[in-house]
């Protein structure tokens, strides 16, 4: 199997650069920590409480350091290495890195990454499956498991010859648009995946209908209302926050996350170190977040300023989840994946969402590292 890191992925979340492909020294610089390490060792550590005697072989391709070899080693798989990479690693290193995978025959590639990586390793591999571990800002693409976890479960199914195979679309989004605000997302091309229903994401879809529109309003409407409390409201990216927003009269960024208070934005942007500074400057603060079409995340992918570290200084009790009801009715329930499996284990269960004018639905959140527990 070959294994793979692009250790920057996922810097650029944290810091509000809503991804980091080209801008791996801009995310250091402002103070951004590597993620892709801890995530790939999450999905290990899975793999190797689910592994038995009966289990065949297997053998980790990788390259040198940060790329693999450093966490293939501090969890004990038997690796080798079969290419050098530089310290600091780069989109062709993922891409000779995976052209040696297949010239040594690699049965399944698993990466950690986000789509770019994702796109990187779609862009050589063939028709030798493909598995993501999820550590990018975005992840449109079909080939991600929802959690670390779950990405260890599936690769112990593959390694079992258990699994079938299906075919997905690699995608991603222009991130010089994306950073403005301006949504695009292209099909780059198809890859195969180990595949088990729960434990790989959908691709996101974008709903657009007048009913949709309609409810959107609504929200919009009834959020403009509640807002008037005295709290800071923190709200993540999306096109049902933002209309919240444009019933109020207030200019938010559509990708980013912006804080409002008493009808003004105090905050936006933000990084979670702004969020944080924020934070200790008022007195009560809630959050606002509408999940990501078709796959159902409300945190953990696109909105990861809103932190483990932030969700934990406003409390759980004030996070509101907003949606419209075609969207509730196209995802069978709601997904979180923070990076801090006690703070998401908290926040799964029944909650309420708010999908329209004073109206509420119950829905069940659930941790997307518990989800292979249920299945």
């Amino acid at each position: 199997m070959g294994f793979l890191i692009n250790p920057v992925a996922g810097m650029g979340g944290s810091v509000g650069l809503k991804g980091t492909d080209n801008l791996a020294k801009e995310a250091k610089k402002r103070g951004a920590k590597p993620i892709a390490p801890l995530r790939a060792k999450a999905a290990l550590k899975a793999l190797r409480e689910v592994r038995t005697s009966s289990d065949p072989p297997v053998l980790f391709l990788t390259a040198s350091g940060e790329m693999g070899e450093r966490v293939l080693s501090e969890c004990g798989f038997e690796h080798r290495v079969i290419y050098n990479s530089q310290k600091e690693s780069t989109t062709q290193d993922t891409k000779t890195l995976c052209q040696s995978f297949l010239d040594h025959n690699a049965d399944l590639i698993i990466f950690c990454g986000g789509d770019g990586t994702a796109r990187d390793v779609a862009s050589v591999s063939s028709d030798v499956p493909l598995l993501g571990i999820p550590a990018g800002v975005k992840m449109h693409s079909g080939v991600f498991a929802i959690s670390p976890q779950a990405a260890g479960d599936l690769i112990a199914g593959y390694l079992r010859c258990g699994l079938k195979v299906r075919e997905t679309e690699i995608v991603d989004v222009d991130e010089d648009k994306y950073r403005s605000g301006i949504l695009e997302t292209k099909v780059y091309g198809f890859a195969k995946t180990p595949y088990k229903p729960a434990l790989i994401q959908e691709r996101k879809q974008i709903y657009k209908s007048d009913s949709e529109e309609e409810f959107k309003e609504q929200i919009g409407i009834f959020a403009s209302e509640f807002m008037q409390d005295g709290s800071a409201y923190i709200i993540g990216a999306g096109t049902t926050t933002a209309k919240i927003a444009e019933i109020m009269g207030i200019e938010k960024t559509l990708l980013g996350v912006d804080v409002v208070l008493d009808g003004e934005i105090i905050c936006k942007d933000a990084s979670e170190e702004k969020l944080l500074q924020m934070l200790d400057k008022v007195e009560k603060a809630k959050i606002i977040v509408s999940p990501i079409g078709a796959q159902g995340f409300v945190l953990g992918r696109g909105s990861q300023q809103i932190s483990p570290k932030v969700l934990k200084r406003t409390g759980v009790d004030n996070l509101i989840i907003v949606a419209t009801p075609h969207k509730l009715r196209e995802t069978p329930y709601l997904l979180v994946d923070t990076g801090d499996l006690k703070l998401d284990k908290t926040l799964s269960g029944r909650r309420q969402v708010v999908t329209g004018y004073r109206m509420a639905q119950l829905k069940d959140v659930k941790s997307s590292s518990e989800i292979s527990k249920d299945i």
